[in-house]
């Protein structure tokens, strides 16, 4: 048996900022980029083409959106700037730790999290206490896929030489975590199934 475990809402909480463009103007500003007066508008239009379920990395979306207002950034800075924006307080949901190594003693566990800010799933593991206890850890920004795109799934089922077929994916969204089951798995949903009764359910008949 191989396990997957979504992150955000499923093994921890974390507090986002409520104004994700405000947010990033104030640590780019920080950097000594001039933000444009028109910043909420340029964030909030689409920058990147990409295919449908492809993850765009937040700090290109950034990159772009400066440019496409005549604002010439680095790379890196808006990368750092994004990074920085995104620092969340992490709190381990009751039960995490237990269900991560409870299905670590029937087979291979990892992790396949939707995030666009790169250093932010490694980031939130070490504070929450969970670094070190994933076979393998697949997140959108690394493969280039988001849940619930076939893709995200066979990265995860890859990464534990496995197929997704044979994954058991635990999470709080069935539209996104819940594809796996599009892509012959099946999908454990936390906001029916406690975590503290994960273990037990992965141990049950499909």
């Amino acid at each position: 048996m191989a396990v997957t475990f979504d992150l955000f809402g499923t093994l921890v909480d974390v507090e986002y900022p409520s104004d994700p463009a405000e947010a990033v103007a104030r640590e780019l500003e920080s950097r000594d980029v001039s933000v444009p007066d028109d910043w909420h508008v340029a964030y909030g239009e689409q920058h990147v083409e990409a295919p449908a379920g492809a993850e765009v990395p937040l700090p290109a979306h950034v990159a772009r959106a400066l440019d496409s207002r005549g604002v010439d950034a680095d790379q890196n800075v808006a990368r750092h700037a994004v990074i920085a924006a995104f620092d969340p307080d992490v709190t381990r949901r009751d039960g995490a730790l237990d269900a991560v190594r409870g299905a670590a003693e029937r087979g291979s566990v990892g992790l396949l999290s939707n995030c666009a800010v790169p250093e932010l799933v490694p980031r939130t593991l070490i504070r929450a206490g969970l670094r070190g206890e994933f076979d393998a850890v697949t997140t959108s920004v690394g493969c280039g896929w988001r849940k619930p795109h076939p893709s995200a799934f066979e990265a995860a089922a890859e990464a534990l030489d496995t197929t997704t077929t044979g994954l058991v994916h635990v999470g709080d969204d069935p539209e996104t975590d819940g594809g796996i089951v599009a892509a012959g798995g099946r999908f454990v949903d936390v906001t029916e199934t406690p975590l503290s009764e994960v273990v037990g359910e992965l141990e049950a008949e499909p």
